[in-house]
């Protein structure tokens, strides 16, 4: 079995690493988060240009068509550079929105758009912090009109449209929860900026006052839908913290050869080289996961659940401990605001809290774990 990403596919990634190279550098990340924009609507505009945005969509909806192997590739790139820009919003999760829930006239009217970067979609689900379930849920939703609040939807400021996970008013219950797609440029329809430890993102508070509001798939299905978006999601961003981790691993590497103390590069001591070693190792494990759960996810097995949350751990732990550590190995000025190491570290921290905390998908992981356990057991004792 080859678990390595074909030529072409690394041929992919090559592009896009010259591209980021070229149009993301630290100075723009830098003038995303030391201003009042969003995103970076220019190198938005590029990834659109290049396909990346539309690698997984098909071509019927306006997309490249590709697949999810290359919108993995796509992510790691993303991770890597820092990119300031609302792909995993819009694509990772409006996009796959969507694709599993959309009906046709929804897709044919919003995956083109999305797919060349002229429309952002986002998704607004969290209400209390840190609740991921759907006794959390009190945005209610009365026929074709919408009321309540969001917590820091990503991309707020940046999206046109979000998906919106609401009771149905007509269906109280424990499945009454429902997805719709509201825009975001309607009445009824507040957005606040909401600080957090990523400036390199925007993230906003979604009040909504009978905003109008039009289904999305199957009435009390918002949860099936979720669950499989955020395995998908969890693999794509999983990927964006291997490329994180990377990244900042070779930092740490370059700048402990340079950097000399004593007469001797400050790489040559042993606390720097078992802490190095350590990063080596976490990165490397969280590639190894991520990769597993790239081939569950383009070949729709069954492994997808267990793959998307081993991945989603193994690639938190991996790009908070080298961002970490990188400060570490650069001493004193990784500390500085002028340095970089600090944006890698404050995106790691905000991808760790993205799709839910940690703690959500390590039980997660438990449940999952415990019943292919339980499903193997029963067809072990069959005769």
């Amino acid at each position: 079995m080859n678990l390595d990403f074909s030529e072409d596919q690394h041929l992919l990634g090559d592009q896009l690493r010259r591209f980021l190279g070229d149009h993301c550098p630290a100075e723009a990340v830098r003038a995303i988060a030391d201003g009042s924009k969003p995103y970076d609507r220019a190198l938005y505009a590029g990834l659109a240009d290049l396909g990346a945005l539309g690698a997984a969509i098909p071509d019927r909806y306006g997309g490249a068509g590709l697949g999810q192997l290359e919108l993995c590739i796509v992510a790691q790139e993303l991770g890597r550079a820092l990119a300031p820009a609302p792909v995993s919003s819009s694509i990772y999760l409006a996009a796959n929105f969507l694709l599993l829930a959309g009906d046709e006239e929804q897709k044919m009217r919003l995956l083109p758009s999305l797919a060349n970067g002229q429309t952002i979609g986002t998704l607004a689900l969290v209400e209390r912090a840190g609740a991921v379930y759907a006794g959390a849920i009190e945005t209610v939703a009365r026929g074709e009109r919408i009321s309540g609040t969001k917590l820091t939807v990503p991309d707020g400021h940046a999206a046109d449209f979000a998906v919106v996970v609401a009771r149905d008013a007509a269906h109280p219950g424990p499945d009454s929860c429902s997805l719709y797609l509201v825009d975001l440029e309607a009445t009824g329809v507040v957005r606040e900026p909401v600080q957090t430890i990523d400036p390199t993102r925007s993230y906003s508070r979604l009040t909504l006052e009978h905003a109008p509001a039009e289904a999305l798939g199957a009435r009390g299905q918002a949860w099936t839908y979720i669950e499989q978006v955020y395995d998908r999601a969890a693999v794509l961003l999983a990927f964006e913290q291997v490329g994180g981790a990377e990244r900042t691993l070779e930092m740490a590497r370059d700048y402990a050869l340079e950097r000399i103390a004593f007469g001797r590069p400050i790489g040559s001591f042993q606390a720097l080289k078992h802490m190095m070693a350590d990063m080596y190792v976490a990165a490397t494990l969280a590639r190894s996961n991520a990769y597993y759960g790239a081939w569950a996810l383009s070949t729709g097995d069954d492994e997808l659940p267990v793959a998307a949350a081993t991945a989603r751990l193994s690639a938190s732990q991996a790009f908070l401990e080298c961002a970490k550590n990188n400060i570490q190995v650069h001493g004193g000025m990784g500390f500085t605001w002028e340095s970089p190491c600090h944006l890698y570290y404050r995106r790691a921290n905000a991808l760790s809290l993205s799709l839910g905390p940690h703690v959500f998908w390590q039980d997660l992981l438990i449940e999952r774990l415990r019943a292919r356990a339980a499903k193997s057991s029963t067809q072990e004792d069959r005769p």
